[in-house]
């Protein structure tokens, strides 16, 4: 436990990507198994302790602290792991550091009474940083700025292994993966995940910038509406059906309505949707959905989902990916015709001959509530990343771009307790650079979750003001953008707001400092 809980602290303290990657490539090198296979599904998200709640730490601690006591230290640190780690008084006898694997056996056959007294013990036993390690490990709230992607990223990049390879494999393997580091590390053949239903990585599009259309064949493309929703995959494979987002991430849980509604052996690729009478509602109402692991029966009727279809990737076992997109798409379209889809739809195509005609239709896509327009070549293969030339997306005007959260301040008034003015930045180069500030945008509900977001991914405090792991996608809007001399990006942004908070996009896919540059007016 205590190498994973170093590991766990340096992470934390290490906000740049390429120095996490190098912490986990240490760890997993010098780390036997089964311990690393257990971090690794920690890292990943893959674990979840049912019997272990927050009220069960707070009443563990306050049976040896003052209650007062740690009502100040509580308020003054603001996060309950590391509040019970720094004021646990630890009583003396034959406590012995747990491994981790002894952790996770001991909590998977647990009540959540024996769970309590499993945790006393291993609370005596660790120093103040396994101790902080031990609960943000059981409670679910590991947040040390590592992705599932970043963790399985080190990997690949230590067996020098395209990570697509351990990607498709990823969820039809089970920690704690002594297979998978078997086959990386040449000891062990590809591990066997035929039948089961596993995740394809996207196809993502490049942003269409000034000038692209000049150079691209009109009649090469199509054109379909880009929709304001989430990416997702759905699989159907083996008699089991999934549910992923577009970094990969089973939400399957959350969308019960939309695994009934899937049949057959096919993997589809579309965008998660709320629809009420045919027409597709505001982000913000999926968002309702997108904020609970199992929804209510009042959830799902008052927020239906819908899946609108881009693509066929998989049908009856067949890989579909390496044919040419109008392919894929005339099987979609036929697949689809087949049998009566509830809770699905395909994604219409826009029928044009130039490109003044998507224009003009482009321009008016945000008095429709549509984010803009994706143009796809016909003769494209389904290729993993974001290939230049295949696909573009081009969204309606030029007032948003995605942002990374960097600094957060308490606020004023109401707001005094929570974290509600938010400093985001761009890319340059491989560093974030400061672009702008906003405090409005956003709801009560989502005010309360990005308060806990910033505690729970601090990495360095300047005074009132909170420093944060690159991990969370702001998608700004603004009036205009101006250079200025008072900013270190040289750019000063006119009315920002938060328009949406993309939980589900990574930090490395935000904008750059240069896409800022060529809105400047």
């Amino acid at each position: 436990m205590n190498g994973f809980a170093a590991l766990l602290d340096a992470l934390l303290f290490t906000p740049a990507r390429l120095g996490k990657l190098r912490l986990m490539s240490e760890y997993f090198a010098a780390t036997p198994d089964p311990e690393r296979g257990w971090a690794l599904a920690a890292l990943t998200g893959e674990l979840a302790f049912a019997e272990v709640k927050p009220a069960q730490i707070r009443d563990l601690v306050l049976s040896r602290v003052d209650a007062e006591l740690f009502g100040w230290s509580y308020d003054f640190v603001g996060d309950l792991a590391e509040t019970v780690s720094l004021i646990w008084p630890a009583r003396p006898g034959a406590n012995q550091v747990p491994a981790l694997s002894e952790i996770i056996a001991e909590l998977a056959a647990a009540t959540r009474a024996s769970a309590a007294a499993r945790l006393e013990r291993w609370l005596d036993a660790l120093d103040p940083t396994g101790r902080w390690a031990l609960l943000k490990l059981v409670t679910g709230g590991l947040r040390v700025g590592v992705s599932a992607r970043l963790a399985k990223t080190a990997l690949a990049e230590r067996a020098q292994m395209p990570l697509d390879e351990i990607e498709a494999l990823w969820h039809g393997l089970a920690p704690p993966y002594a297979e998978l580091f078997a086959w990386l590390e040449g000891r062990g053949p590809r591990p066997e995940i035929a039948g089961k239903p596993t995740f394809h990585p996207l196809m993502l599009a490049q942003a269409l910038e000034e000038g692209d259309l000049d150079a691209l064949n009109a009649a090469a493309y199509r054109a379909e509406w880009k929709w304001d929703g989430i990416r997702v995959q759905l699989v159907a494979r083996g008699g089991e059906m999934r549910l992923y987002s577009r970094s990969g991430d089973d939400i399957s849980a959350a969308f019960p309505d939309i695994l009934a509604a899937m049949a057959g052996e096919v993997v589809l690729d579309g965008e998660l949707l709320v629809l009420r009478d045919g027409e597709v509602m505001s982000f913000n109402d999926l968002q309702q959905r997108l904020n609970r692991k199992i929804p209510s029966a009042k959830m799902l009727q008052d927020y239906p989902a819908w899946v609108r279809l881009y693509d066929l990737l998989e049908e009856e076992g067949a890989d579909l990916r390496p044919l040419p997109f109008d392919e894929r798409r005339r099987r979609l379209e036929r697949w689809y015709a087949a049998a009566p889809r509830r809770r699905m739809d395909v994604s219409p195509l826009i029928r044009f001959a130039h490109w003044d005609e998507l224009r003009a239709l482009r321009d008016g896509a945000r008095a429709r509530g549509i984010e803009g327009l994706m143009l796809k070549r016909g003769d494209a293969p389904y290729l993993p990343g974001r290939p230049k030339g295949p696909w573009f997306k081009w969204k309606r005007g030029a007032l948003t771009v995605d942002t990374v959260l960097m600094y957060a301040q308490r606020g004023h008034g109401k707001r005094s307790s929570f974290y509600s003015d938010y400093t985001f930045g761009a890319w340059r180069g491989g560093a974030l650079v400061p672009v702008g500030k906003a405090y409005s945008g956003f709801t009560d509900a989502e005010l309360k979750r990005l308060d806990r977001w910033v505690r729970d991914n601090t990495v360095e405090r300047y005074g009132p003001v909170r420093e944060v792991a690159p991990g969370l996608v702001l998608e700004i809007a603004f009036d205009s953008v101006h250079r200025s001399t008072r900013h270190k990006s040289g750019l000063a942004m006119r009315f920002p707001r938060v328009h949406r908070i993309r939980w589900d996009k990574p930090a490395a896919e935000a904008d750059t400092v240069e896409a800022l540059e060529r809105l400047v007016t």
